[in-house]
């Protein structure tokens, strides 16, 4: 299964509302076929404009962000479901992006600039585009008739 991110903000209710709120909204997350992963509170904040769902106009919101796998198939349903929900303002599912491996350079940092291999790689390059000098066979390094 695919990982997902589920990034849903709710209308400002009380805790007990909230709660039985992020119950039904996990549920139909298992009804789909999906396994939570993680359940991440990122609280009540101002929201960034207004927006209008269910016919209210909503100032603040609480954010929430669900971490789950599930089958690629379930997404619209999950969607269309939550669509209906009236104490949902937004909701928007992404597909979670494995993390790229980058080894740690940190030894070669502290070196100075010109003994970095990354460096070192650029002046060659740089060198490939210097054109050649033509050279004369008088022995001197300037072209004796010129102007």
């Amino acid at each position: 299964m695919i990982t997902y991110e589920l990034m849903i903000l709710f209308r400002l209710m009380s805790k007990p509302e909230l709660v039985n709120t992020l119950k039904r909204t996990a549920q139909t997350l298992y009804n789909r076929g999906g396994i939570i992963r993680k359940l991440e509170n990122l609280g009540t904040r101002d929201m960034p404009f207004k927006i209008s769902s269910h016919g209210v106009v909503y100032n603040k919101a609480s954010y929430y962000l669900f971490i789950f796998n599930s089958p690629p198939a379930s997404i619209p349903d999950l969607l269309d479901e939550y669509e209906r929900d009236i104490d949902i303002i937004r909701r928007k599912i992404f597909k979670q992006e494995t993390p790229e491996f980058k080894e740690c350079t940190l030894h070669e940092e502290l070196q100075p600039p010109p003994y970095r291999k990354s460096v070192q790689e650029l002046i060659a390059q740089a060198r490939k585009l210097d054109k050649p000098k033509f050279k004369y066979n008088t022995g001197l390094d300037y072209y004796p008739f010129q102007k």
